[in-house]
């Protein structure tokens, strides 16, 4: 199978210029003006962009989690990424008690094995953090392609400091990188307590109970954990101004704290919590939806280069029948997590580029570029000749407005639903081959299920 893209913009993370793209099999064999090379698929791109596939590395695929699981399966999920222009997924892969980390990998390729759409990998949660799983680290960076540990600082599951130091010493012998969920759990328990004594147990309280400052001390600890040891870390979904600027103190003092946000702490913020009928339970995810201000710091950070990526935290629980499971009377017992696989691109595009608050450049390298270098995806991230033919033809003029009928996820809303778009992907390649095209008013699958693999990963090189 061969393509050729003719007459696009090609858009890198530090520029842009018009030429063609010729793929053959799985990868980009040349890039030039004015390419003949006899193709079994031509595309007329003039006056759309070549975007690189967009990578999402934080979803959560079939995940269990406050009695429910989450709904998206490796086949409605990867198909919803392709329609998307995202063809890469990296999934977390949460390790069970008594589980070693191959076991756990092992697991989650089981459920994947015949359904992805598009490639993925997957990041060990580490949950059961015995001395013979701290050993295992450098067999998963080395061995296994999974250089990247997820730990959380809250939950019942949450690991303590001392665990956080071992697997950051470890991490960093072998070039892993950890990821860490950072909120102060007594934060939010003190917080708990007392909204609970007061009666408040609306879908705002949510919010309330888990207050900025507990994201703001859990990354300053593990930023400190990270000084004393040398290594580095990664801060999932950061979500507040405070944060960010807990994240700004350490890099400055030369620390490597890295940081990811999503399009949700970026475009929604807190009085979305005050929907009528329940409604402010389609937001309750951890950590929640901030202020608007929150939300502009987080763009800066973006731009300032503070924050490396933006992921989405796709975590889908239907409004109907999930997030009312256990009724509507206490915010504690509404599952946490929000869809958004599909929906990552377009929002960066038309909210982020064409409003001006993100050069087209800068999108691609916190979708693309800068996330295949964050995590060790060697053939993923670039339109350059030898990587991976993940292309994403993007029509920038494109209309479409969001709501949860045109999309693909397996869920029942969408938080953005309304939202109108400017700018969508017209064809989506997943190594070479054509996995999603835009039809009439939406972007339709066409791809093959089952044809997506697992991707091993490189150890980290820096950043």
């Amino acid at each position: 199978m061969s393509v050729l893209v003719k007459g696009g913009t090609i858009v890198t993370s530090t520029g842009r210029y018009v030429a063609d793209v010729y793929a053959e099999g799985d990868k980009i064999k040349s890039i030039g003006k004015d390419l003949d090379n006899p193709a079994d698929e031509v595309v007329d791109a003039s006056g759309k962009y070549v975007l690189p596939g967009a990578i999402d590395p934080h979803t959560h695929i079939s995940m269990p989690f406050m009695g429910t699981s989450a709904q998206d399966d490796y086949k409605t999920g990867t198909i919803s990424e392709a329609c998307g222009g995202v063809t890469t997924v990296i999934d977390f892969d949460l390790q069970q008690k008594g589980e070693s980390l191959l076991e756990a990998i092992e697991r989650k390729q089981s459920w994947a094995k015949g359904k992805v759409a598009v490639d993925y990998s997957l990041h060990p949660a580490v949950m059961d953090p015995r001395p013979e799983v701290i050993a295992e680290v450098k067999q998963a960076v080395l061995d296994y392609g999974t250089p990247s540990f997820k730990i959380f600082m809250v939950y019942d599951f949450r690991v303590d400091d001392a665990t956080m130091i071992k697997l950051l010493e470890e991490t960093k012998k072998y070039g892993g990188l950890v990821q860490v969920h950072a909120e102060n759990v007594y934060i939010i328990q003190h917080m708990n307590e007392l909204l609970e004594k007061e009666g408040k147990l609306s879908p705002y309280y949510h919010a309330v109970s888990r207050p900025n400052i507990a994201e703001e001390e859990a990354v300053s600890r593990a930023a400190k954990m990270v000084e004393l040891t040398g290594s580095r870390i990664y801060i999932v979904h950061l979500s507040s101004k405070e944060g960010l600027l807990k994240v700004q103190e350490a890099r400055d003092k030369g620390i490597d704290v890295f940081a990811e946000t999503c399009p949700q702490y970026l475009l929604l913020d807190e009085d979305r919590y005050k929907e009528p009928d329940f409604g402010g339970a389609k937001y309750v995810m951890s950590p929640p939806l901030r202020t608007k201000e929150s939300n502009a710091a987080l763009w800066g950070g973006l731009n300032s280069g503070d924050v490396q990526v933006v992921a989405t935290d796709h975590c889908p629980f239907d409004f109907n029948g999930k997030k009312d499971m256990f009724g509507k009377d206490d915010y504690k017992k509404i599952p946490n997590g929000a869809p958004g696989i599909e929906t990552l691109l377009m929002l960066m595009h038309s909210e982020g580029v064409v409003k001006g608050r993100i050069s087209l450049e800068r999108m691609v390298e916190v979708l693309s570029t800068g996330t295949a270098r964050m995590f060790g995806l060697k053939d993923k991230g670039e339109i350059v000749v030898g990587k991976d033919a993940d292309l994403v033809v993007f029509d920038p003029d494109q209309k479409f407005t969001i709501t949860q009928e045109k999309l693909h996820q397996n869920v029942d809303y969408t938080p953005y639903e309304g939202m109108q778009m400017t700018g969508m992907p017209y064809a989506v390649y997943s190594r070479g081959k054509r996995v999603a095209e835009w039809k009439d008013d939406h972007v339709e699958f066409v791809g093959e299920i089952g044809r997506g693999r697992f991707v091993k990963r490189e150890p980290f090189e820096g950043f």
